[in-house]
């Protein structure tokens, strides 16, 4: 029996395959392109390995894309057939486990599994960052920080010795941020960067928390010339870029957020829906403030118009409806909305109760906002946003959809609900940022006008 960098004992007789795993777990806590390969290569050295099977399978549900699910099927029955033949242990059936959760859609129950594996194998880096990975697809804050933080109790196996510890805290400072405690998640997030210099993560949470607290200036030079610490990493990078593009448009440097857009967060037309959230966020809070994007969209609708029945990740969905909407592709968008009605009404699937809470209002909220009908598009909106965190993804990337309501208001004539909608933004983050100045000071230019006009009709 082999046992791997943090002294976890493994299902493998072969030294030179648990050296191969041992790099597979390291590039994917590191987010890198050459996960895919690694696991490959290990796989072909040790196919009866069910923990390599399984973590295939996990990576694969991560991408939430149906066409993948016969690989992933493969995946859970090759790691099942390896499992019956001994070739796994107990720490490597919970991952087996977790997988046939995640392949029932009941993703809050392969969370558990793993973080279990987490609870009774101390130091399982790769199955606590599995773990944060499918509760931040829920939207599960609490739950993040509820891991991360017995991470760094002394008995998980998290301490100064191990191999990915760096990682461990950049997975925490995430986990921090997304639950409002900024100063401690910009001190965890340096931390590891020290520890573990490829931590995109980990970087990109004190991004995160930069970006909550209105430091636009301070997250510009946070990232900027750091390429070199996300260089190494697969489509995750361009998320990276995404967030210093975010930070030129808060300080109104349109020009050079939508350059970042061509030349690093959409620089090829890829269909992985985390690639076409950042493109379609990014392009709208242009055109929310004023920016001319010219034909980008189209490309994006092109390739939405062929994913309005993927139903995996709520998230995807309405950036899916998003670029539908802008390319007015009216036919795709209605089916897309009629999907998640249907999906909706099912409760097979977590996801078809996130679909009910929040997807529905939203999406109808989204269509509402296409066609310019703008009091319908804030109620609808408003509707979704107390469960918005349910579709998934971060407070930054939600924070389009907020964005939209607090217009819709605007453009509906209502400034009561438009400041309101803004206060409730503004008290869930950590202080005021550029957009929420821009908006107050609209807010104020048409209370003024609106008062003008009432003294001149009195």
């Amino acid at each position: 029996m082999q046992h791997d960098a943090a002294g976890l004992p493994l299902s493998l007789d072969d030294a030179e395959a648990a050296r191969l795993w041992d790099g597979v777990v390291a590039a994917f806590l590191a987010h890198s392109a050459a996960t895919p390969a690694l696991l490959a290569e290990a796989l072909a050295r040790a196919p009866g390995f069910a923990l390599g099977h399984a973590a295939q399978g996990l990576f694969l549900s991560l991408l939430g894309r149906r066409e993948l699910d016969p690989a992933i099927d493969a995946a859970l029955a090759a790691a099942r057939s390896a499992e019956a033949q001994g070739g796994a242990d107990a720490r490597e059936r919970g991952f087996v486990d977790a997988l046939g959760e995640m392949r029932a859609g009941r993703m809050f129950a392969a969370a558990a599994r793993l973080e279990g594996i987490v609870a009774t194998h101390p130091g399982d880096a790769l199955a606590a960052k599995l773990a944060q990975a499918i509760r931040f697809m829920l939207g599960d804050a609490a739950g993040m920080r509820a891991l991360a933080d017995r991470m760094v109790q002394p008995h998980a196996g998290f301490g100064g010795d191990h191999p990915h510890r760096g990682y461990v805290l950049g997975q925490r400072a995430f986990a921090l941020e997304e639950t409002g405690d900024y100063a401690e998640a910009e001190g965890e997030g340096r931390a590891g960067l020290e520890l573990a210099p490829d931590d995109a993560w980990g970087l990109h949470a004190v991004a995160h928390v930069m970006d909550m607290t209105g430091r636009a200036e301070a997250g510009v030079r946070w990232l900027a010339g750091k390429s070199r610490h996300w260089a190494h990493c697969n489509n995750f990078g361009g998320h990276v870029w995404w967030h210093l593009a975010l930070f030129h448009l808060d300080r109104g440097n349109l020009g050079a957020a939508l350059a970042l857009y061509d030349r690093r967060v959409r620089p090829q037309p890829t269909d992985d829906y985390r690639d076409i959230a950042n493109a379609a966020s990014l392009l709208l809070r242009l055109e929310l403030e004023g920016g001319d994007v010219g034909e980008r969209w189209e490309e994006l609708g092109a390739l939405c118009a062929a994913r309005t029945e993927d139903g995996c990740v709520v998230f995807a969905d309405l950036h899916y409806l998003l670029a539908l909407n802008r390319t007015g592709r009216e036919d795709e968008a209605a089916a897309l909305t009629a999907r998640i009605a249907r999906d909706a009404q099912g409760l097979d699937h977590d996801q078809h109760e996130v679909c009910a809470v929040a997807g529905l209002p939203a999406a109808r909220g989204l269509n509402a906002f296409r066609a310019g009908r703008w009091g319908e598009a804030h109620r609808a909106l408003s509707l979704a946003l107390p469960q918005l965190a349910r579709i998934g993804g971060s407070h930054a990337q939600r924070d389009l959809f907020e964005r939209m309501t607090i217009d819709a208001a605007l453009r509906a004539g209502d400034v009561r609900a438009a400041e309101a909608a803004l206060a409730r933004r503004c008290a869930r983050r950590g202080a005021e940022d550029g957009y929420a100045a821009r908006r107050r000071a609209a807010i104020a230019e048409r209370a003024g006008a609106l008062r003008a006009a009432a003294f001149a009709a009195g």
